[in-house]
């Protein structure tokens, strides 16, 4: 079985930006100001870029998020720097800082779960309305009782809860547990960077906001680190989406062309084609050939030697071996064929397949009394030497492989110049 995404150090590539500008902020700054004015302006222009790429790729809960974050960095600099140049805190401070502290969690929580239907105006102005609505509400109501406001968020006490657990006010730390919980759940059971991303954020703010008056220079550093996280996120997203086919895992026909592009000197390249697709699919149904194509990409994606293995489209993939030449590499592909042809595939009743998705996953790999087939592949292999440019070689691989599928398939052909050698087979 893979690994679960949040497992994986992949995962998490878009937490380095964030870190580093974390930690460069905090160790410049004076612990007795809050920013110069150039730091003062990184979170504005974190979510201001985050913001347009959030429109560019239509990502709804991100723009929201964001916005989020730099009001309540603008709210939350003002007032820390009025205590900093007078000594003390204004009337309203507490009520404010109180307010931020519950709604942070309750606006990360109500935007990262609600999902996202693909159209972004509509998604947008329900979005604006259910939150403004709620924030306006709260607003009349703090601006005609603002001690009773700010006790009801202050000065609330459960004797089930621990006094001391957080420095927060009771109502707030709830709130912010809560939605942990909440993004936790989210983060785990789809796990995407930018889920990821939002729970990272959350506890950033958490463990900044107790803190912000004692330690002002944790504001922009812990604000910037929370946008740079969704924003990071967002990049790693957009690029797996353009370089990483959706159905297998692997690297795409994208990603494929941009590595034969850079590759110099010798390389070879293996076409690799399922055996009777067409007529497996027509048998089977649709949704058990995807079942055989990621049952193949997972083989693929093991392959030694130095591979690397590509979706190249349909029921064809490429791997591309660099720095060796095509009968250096015959060990490593005549070992994936066998790993294939090795795998027995038990196919599902469709009947009694959950309507849920993730439990239908979760059915996965616990057997059954569906039918076992086998699946075999055809390679094609060829190097470099086959032509001075990449597409070339291409050519020259998908000519070995036409020639191990009219030889009977499930077989390893290699083109060798003038033709094309049987290297091995099953």
């Amino acid at each position: 079985m893979p690994l679960h995404p949040l497992r994986q150090p992949a995962h998490y590539l878009f937490v380095l930006p964030a870190l580093l500008v974390a930690v460069v902020v905090w160790t410049a700054l004076d612990t007795a100001d809050v920013a110069s004015p150039a730091q003062r302006i990184l979170p504005w222009l974190l979510a201001c870029l985050g913001a347009g790429l959030a429109l560019l790729y239509h990502q709804v809960r991100s723009l929201c998020l964001l916005l989020v974050v730099a009001v309540m960095f603008a709210l939350l600099h003002q007032d820390v720097g009025g205590y900093l140049r007078n000594g003390h805190v204004g009337a309203l401070t507490p009520l404010r800082f109180h307010a931020i502290s519950a709604w942070l969690p309750l606006l990360f929580a109500g935007l990262s779960l609600w999902p996202e239907r693909g159209r972004r105006r509509h998604d947008l102005l329900l979005r604006s309305v259910a939150s403004g609505t709620a924030l306006l509400i709260f607003l009349l109501l703090a601006t005609q009782q603002p001690r009773g406001m700010h006790d009801l968020l202050s000065n609330r006490h459960w004797a089930w809860i621990p006094a001391e657990w957080n420095a927060l006010a009771q109502l707030p730390a709830l709130l912010f547990l809560l939605a942990t919980a909440a993004l936790g759940w989210q983060a785990w059971r789809h796990p995407r960077p930018l889920h990821t991303a939002m729970l990272l954020a959350l506890l950033c703010l958490w463990w900044m906001l107790p803190r912000v008056f004692l330690q002002p220079v944790l504001l922009p550093a812990l604000s910037s680190a929370a946008l740079l996280l969704m924003l990071g996120a967002m990049l790693q997203e957009s690029f797996h989406m353009a370089f990483r086919d959706e159905l297998t895992g692997l690297p795409g026909r994208r990603a494929f062309n941009e590595t034969l592009q850079r590759a110099r000197g010798t390389y070879s390249i293996a076409m690799v084609d399922v055996d009777h697709f067409k007529s497996f699919n027509d048998t089977h149904g649709h949704d058990t050939g995807d079942d055989v194509l990621r049952l193949v990409a997972s083989r693929l994606a093991r392959v030694g030697d130095g591979g690397r293995a590509f979706r190249y489209g349909g029921e064809e993939f490429a791997v591309v071996f660099l720095d060796r030449p095509a009968m250096a590499c015959v060990d490593a592909v005549e070992a994936l064929r066998q790993s294939i042809e090795d795998t027995r595939m038990q196919l599902r009743d469709r009947s009694t397949r959950s309507r849920d998705d993730d439990a239908g996953r979760q059915q996965r790999g616990r057997g059954g009394n569906g039918q076992v087939v086998q699946v075999t592949v055809s390679i094609g292999l060829a190097d470099s030497r086959a032509g001075p440019r990449p597409a070339a070689v291409v050519k020259a691989a998908d000519q070995a492989l036409y020639v191990a599928k009219d030889g009977g398939r499930n077989q390893v052909r290699a083109y060798a110049g003038q033709g094309v050698l049987a290297v091995r087979g099953g």
